[in-house]
């Protein structure tokens, strides 16, 4: 077999520069009779001779992993990465989740958040009152079925101490959000919502979704979705019968 037939380097996979031993430069010179025929690989340097390559097949051999495209490294790395990134952040937000779940007579996590008026709201500035804390959207559907059964019993029940306050979970601006309440007749605070504020309350999964908060500040139920205006009616009678930690403490 001649060394023309062999065309791959068996060291780095690269295509071979076929000259003559002696030919250093690469010329394309007639072999001198007798003279050793040899292989010098253009990519790596190495110089075959031709007893060394006699038994070597002709087709390429496998490209050893040091040639491999190194974009399509680069890619690949990208990728594994934003993967790894994407469930350890998923998996975070599952634990906290777990670990921030709402049951009834939890403390109700305190928050601090802007009203459509402007102004700072905190929520235990509403303690002893039975809070009926609604989380909800523009775009909602169902919220805009629920919004004017919050605003009726608001009116009903604001007497004996209910307090609803809304919060916004939407990405809308605040002139889309406040146009809104406008359009429902909302008597009550509507506050700016923040993702922090929703993982606090357990990642509110569905919405419309509300918590009612009695007068010690304890959670004393909630409704995920739409229910009906009866539903929610029970639950704020159950808030309200709550009594506040400062009375019962003066009672002492």
């Amino acid at each position: 077999m001649r060394i023309e037939e062999f065309q791959w380097c068996p060291r780095c996979g690269a295509a071979l520069d076929h000259k003559a031993a002696g030919s250093a430069d690469g010329s394309t010179n007639a072999t001198p009779e007798g003279a050793a025929e040899a292989v010098t690989c253009g990519a790596c340097g190495t110089t075959f001779q031709s007893s060394e390559i006699a038994g070597m097949a002709a087709t390429p051999p496998a490209i050893p992993r040091g040639n491999r495209n190194p974009l399509a490294l680069v890619v690949v790395a990208i990728v594994a990465a934003a993967m790894l990134y994407f469930g350890m952040h998923m998996a975070r937000r599952s634990d906290s989740g777990r670990s921030l779940r709402i049951t009834k007579s939890s403390p109700a996590p305190d928050f601090t958040l802007d009203s459509l008026d402007g102004k700072s709201m905190r929520l235990s500035d509403l303690h002893g009152k039975a809070v009926l804390l609604n989380f909800w959207a523009t775009w909602c559907g169902p919220c805009k079925i629920e919004t004017p059964w919050l605003v009726e019993l608001q009116n009903q029940y604001g007497s004996q101490g209910l307090q609803v306050v809304g919060v916004a979970m939407d990405d809308s601006g605040k002139d889309e959000i406040a146009k809104f309440a406008k359009d429902m007749g909302v008597n009550y605070p509507v506050l700016l919502g923040k993702e922090a504020v929703g993982d606090a309350y357990g990642g509110v999964p569905a919405l419309p979704e509300s918590f009612f908060i009695g007068r010690d500040g304890k959670i004393v139920d909630k409704i995920i979705g739409l229910k009906g205006k009866g539903e929610i009616e029970d639950s704020i009678k159950r808030a309200l019968d709550t009594e506040s930690t400062t009375s019962a403490a003066s009672a002492q």
